[in-house]
């Protein structure tokens, strides 16, 4: 199976030394990506609490920021684009839950980057079917990765 060819923008509206870089960025996407076979364009966008409470506000009527947001992009009828969509991701967040869930930042960053690809890809989980679905690509992927299940169990907990 050939590599999927992406081109990935990684926008920073905070601080960028607090989390990742972009070969980490592009790593966790194209394991996300794997089997798409046409080229595809997308961006994420790390922003603070402020930025992603306006968005969680505006999009999904949620009065307070959120982990991540994917808003794919929907191709007007006539035209033609590779763009896959969005990501926001709310770097506060992330590193409050991976510390809430003893995870490292990168560990937990890296499965929002794949479950926001995977939602940019038509995955969802609004059914339990549809998440069971979900939750198995998504434990693949960073079993790949060398990551550790998102949805496990501690002290009978979920961590996802």
């Amino acid at each position: 199976m050939t590599d999927p060819v992406f081109d990935l923008e990684v926008q920073w509206a905070c601080d960028p030394s607090l989390l990742a870089d972009k070969v980490d960025f592009e790593g966790w996407v194209k394991a996300a990506l794997e089997g798409i076979e046409h080229p595809v364009e997308l961006v994420i966008r790390m922003v603070d609490e402020v930025e992603g409470g306006e968005l969680n506000q505006r999009y999904r009527n949620m009065d307070r920021p959120t982990n991540v947001l994917s808003f794919a992009f929907e191709v007007p009828p006539g035209a033609e684009s590779n763009h896959l969509g969005d990501l926001v991701i709310c770097t506060p967040v992330v590193m409050r839950e991976a510390q809430e869930q003893g995870k490292t930042v990168s560990e937990h960053l890296a499965h929002l980057v794949v479950h926001g690809v995977l939602h940019l890809c038509g995955f969802d989980h609004q059914t339990n079917d549809e998440a069971e679905l979900m939750e198995l690509r998504e434990k693949t992927i960073l079993q790949r990765l060398g990551i550790e299940d998102p949805y496990r169990q501690i002290d009978g907990v979920a961590q996802g």
